[in-house]
């Protein structure tokens, strides 16, 4: 096989895989994007709206759809749940295309949070079990990119479609049934990783010397090394994920309560807010994260995170639109080299093949239900409190964040996944 063959034999697969970051984040924000046409016309209360994001595929559903899946990618191989996740995202996509109820849309989007969460393990583990070492964070990086993506193409879509209203929303939800369709016919030609093999064939030559191999448990997640691995990853990924996830369902809406604009221009800033993301991505995780320090890249994204969010500490009276952009500019670059592309990079090269997904699965599955549990309140708080109240908290979350991921974070630049188990693990896995 030569080079250019070399090259897109690995990219196939975590072109694939990287689909899966592009309908998650199209899911949450197609709803975010036509979020008051929905409330308007299904009548939704505070409650409603609270539960709506706190079982959709921005929080528990998908929390519940990673647990499994994970557990089932490790047992069962990647490639399966590749066969079964794009067809019951569709499912659910249709239900919100055609939904004239609140519980319609209700299940329809938690369908999609299970689908997703379903696929995510599987997805970001594929990348990097197939990346080459030298350029692991690029490849995991692609899936960063595919996750900027999808929101802007649905913000795009929904203020070129927003004249027509809840039609408009209803199409744009429906682009992401065929870009799910899309995904399911590529994956198709994605074959099962090697580490994952391999790892079946070692088990299974150890059987034949006799040898008693364990189960992969979840309880082998808890034990020293493990445990301390686990802390790490969810302490960087949960408190910058509370205020991601606001701002990736609920931005929108903010926009025009706190910065009076419209929902075109609201959802034009959240467009050019993921397309900085994606330069951020390509520019600075994907072409320096395989080369220079990771603890610095992760510092300075973690710094310009919480500058950006303290412009909304200020009283809602001065807030001015420039303001809003500046917001836009310096977060939407700063996730884009941050903790999101370092949490998938770091959770899939501290972990052994054995239970890869199966601790991707766990941490996205603690992550994504407090995220619901917060989901759930924010509504109420910015309605009673402001959302003054709430930046503070959004502060709080990225610097407890900020100071986890560059006092702990790993040195696994440019090594193999297998060196870096031997060092973590030895013979134990």
């Amino acid at each position: 096989m030569n080079n250019s063959e070399e090259k897109k034999s690995s990219w196939l697969p975590t072109v694939a895989a990287s689909m899966a970051n592009y309908i998650d984040a199209g899911s949450i924000v197609a709803g975010a994007a036509g979020l008051s046409f929905w409330t308007a016309y299904l009548h939704m209360t505070d409650l409603q709206l609270g539960a709506l994001s706190a079982f959709s595929s921005n929080a528990i559903s998908a929390a519940i759809g990673a647990l499994i899946g994970g557990k089932l990618c490790d047992k069962y191989g990647r490639k399966f749940i590749y066969n079964c996740s794009m067809i019951f995202y569709m499912i659910g996509v249709a239900l919100i295309v055609f939904a004239h109820s609140f519980p319609a849309f209700f299940i329809g989007y938690v369908i999609i949070g299970l689908s997703v969460g379903f696929d995510i393990p599987a997805s970001w583990t594929t990348i990097a079990e197939g990346a080459p070492a030298k350029n692991r964070a690029k490849h995991c990086g692609s899936a960063q990119l595919a996750w900027s993506a999808g929101p802007v193409i649905v913000y795009v879509l929904s203020v070129v479609l927003d004249r027509y209203g809840l039609l408009g929303s209803r199409i744009v939800f429906a682009h992401l049934f065929f870009v799910a369709l899309f995904t399911w016919i590529l994956r198709r030609r994605v074959p099962e990783s090697a580490s994952w093999k391999a790892e079946r064939e070692r088990e299974k030559e150890l059987r034949a010397k006799g040898q008693v191999v364990e189960k992969a448990k979840l309880k082998n997640l808890f034990v020293k090394t493990n445990l301390r691995t686990l802390l790490f990853l969810v302490g960087v990924y949960l408190f910058w994920n509370l205020a991601a996830g606001t701002m990736g369902f609920f931005m929108p809406l903010i926009y025009q309560t706190v910065g009076n604009v419209s929902s075109k221009t609201a959802n034009l800033l959240q467009a050019a807010l993921f397309a900085l993301t994606a330069g951020g991505t390509y520019f600075i995780f994907m072409k320096l994260g395989d080369k220079v320090s990771r603890r610095g890249i992760y510092a300075v994204s973690s710094i310009m995170a919480i500058i950006a969010w303290s412009i909304f500490i200020l009283p809602q009276s001065s807030m001015k639109p420039f303001m809003l952009v500046i917001f836009v500019v310096v977060y939407g670059f700063s996730c884009g080299f941050g903790q999101q592309p370092f949490y998938q990079l770091w959770s899939s090269e501290l972990f052994p093949t054995k239970y890869r997904g199966s601790a991707q699965g766990v941490m996205f599955f603690i992550v994504r239900v407090a995220l619901g549990i917060w989901s759930f309140v924010i509504p109420t708080i910015m309605s009673k409190f402001g959302f003054q109240l709430a930046a503070v908290c959004m502060v709080g979350f990225l610097i407890i964040s900020a100071a986890i991921g560059v006092i702990f974070a790993p040195n696994t630049q440019g090594r193999s996944l297998e060196e870096i188990e031997k060092e973590r693990y030895g013979n134990a896995v």
